[in-house]
């Protein structure tokens, strides 16, 4: 009877073992790649027509109206008919912190505690998560890992999403650090740390303030009789090295946001604000971007009109405020693309709406110095559709590649597909 549970429980694992992803890392670039015939979208509003991109050692050294070479040693991909994009990226994003939300062991974007500018999210991000796969085939490469417990939540970072541990992926390390504002009087969503009573919230960002004030202070020192860690965790803030990322959505609290920047000399993007359209010269006037976060929802105030969400994103374009778009939910951010795609209907052009998932993006991350257009010198994180990236009808990624490497677009759901079409014979 054991030998028989024995060879049962080795079935199960083989079994177990031949139905999960064997997808694996992609490695360095070989040889040049040579794009060819594609409709090139930069990223910065410019498109070319039938153009070619060539990219080698993951940096893109030409791009134009180019021929292709005639030698063994450059591969050549021809797109006549396909869309070439930047990759997109996913801002504010707890992809691989969070495997399964009801599954408590496979949640790790919190930490105890409400001030923790210590806490660094890349440390404990899982390139093993299923759910990045499912992103990447969208046409997304790059996210920023952001912490979610707290008041001070801690730092994030962006990565690449296709990588083996946590320090291949590092593409800008702790990159800003991230303020959940208590949930001021006024109604609206909900974030981390709930609604708060209009006293106890004010409190609450009061003992940020006084926090900082500590902060900034003992960093003036130049002698210590103690090292205080949440402190010295504060000292790229201080120093412009990092961002501070304030997530509040109502203009109360962004009212608030501005006021941090001034009196601390901060480089502030606030994220959420759902009402950011209310103040927009405000935010414009005082250097403050936005991260557009779920731009897929119901308006945050009863009396906004009921497609406020789609417009903020054009208002904002208007008022010449740097924003981006971004999504709620790691397992929803692989529709971000799409999110775009609404705002493109609602007072953006689509190449504006572009932008705002690429290059926008990647100058709130401080990362445009590499990424975010398809220029020349930057990282070749590249996607190719057969169609409009931004249509869901018509985005099917066929190609996709990160910093010259040519990614696996597999996935899980596809696997799944796959599976089921075979068994009904679809």
């Amino acid at each position: 009877m054991k030998k028989k549970f024995i060879l049962m429980g080795l079935a199960l694992g083989l079994h177990s073992a031949y139905a999960q992803e064997t997808i694996s890392p992609a490695g360095p670039q070989s040889k040049p790649v040579f794009l060819f015939g594609g409709t090139i979208h930069i990223g910065n509003g410019k498109v070319i027509e039938n153009g070619s991109i060539v990219f080698d050692k993951g940096k893109i050294i030409a791009i134009g109206t180019l021929v292709p070479p005639a030698s063994a040693s450059v591969t050549t991909i021809h797109l006549e008919g396909k869309h070439v994009y930047p990759g997109i990226i996913v801002p504010d994003s707890d992809l691989g912190l969070i495997e399964f939300e009801s599954v408590r062991a496979t949640i790790d974007a919190r930490e105890v505690g409400e001030m923790n500018p210590s806490v660094r999210s890349l440390i404990a991000y899982n390139t093993d998560s299923k759910v990045i796969n499912t992103l990447r085939s969208n046409g997304i490469l790059l996210a920023q890992i952001t912490p979610k417990g707290g008041i001070i939540s801690g730092t994030s970072s962006v990565v690449q999403l296709d990588a083996w541990n946590w320090e291949d992926a590092a593409y800008k390390t702790d990159n800003g650090l991230h303020f959940f504002m208590p949930r001021q009087s006024g109604g609206g969503r909900r974030g981390p740390n709930g609604a708060e009573a209009p006293k106890t919230a004010l409190d609450q960002v009061e003992g940020v303030r006084t926090f900082f004030r500590e902060a900034k202070a003992y960093l003036q020192e130049s002698k210590h009789t103690a090292t205080n860690l949440k402190f010295e965790a504060m000292r790229p803030l201080f120093k412009k090295d990092q961002k501070l990322f304030i997530h509040c959505d109502l203009v109360k609290e962004m009212l608030i946001a501005i006021d941090f920047a001034k009196e601390f000399d901060l480089d502030v993007t606030i994220v959420g604000g759902a009402d950011s359209w209310q103040i927009a010269d405000l935010l414009k006037q005082a250097n403050i971007s936005v991260i557009l976060n779920q731009p897929h929802s119901l308006p945050i105030m009863q009396d906004d009109d009921v497609d406020q969400p789609y417009k903020t994103a054009a208002q904002l374009q208007k008022a010449g405020v740097l924003y981006c778009l971004s999504n709620e939910g790691f397992w929803q951010q692989r529709n971000l693309g799409f999110e775009a795609g609404t705002a493109a209907t609602y007072g953006l052009t689509k190449e504006e709406a572009l932008s705002a998932v690429t290059i926008n993006a990647a100058k709130i991350l401080g990362i445009d110095k590499q990424t975010g257009t398809l220029e020349v010198g930057k990282d070749a994180n590249i996607t190719v559709s057969d169609g409009d990236l931004l249509d869901m009808k018509s985005s099917v990624i066929i190609h996709a590649f990160i910093q010259g490497r040519e990614i696996n677009l597999d996935n899980k759901q596809k696997q799944l597909s796959e599976k089921y079409h075979k068994k009904y014979g679809l």
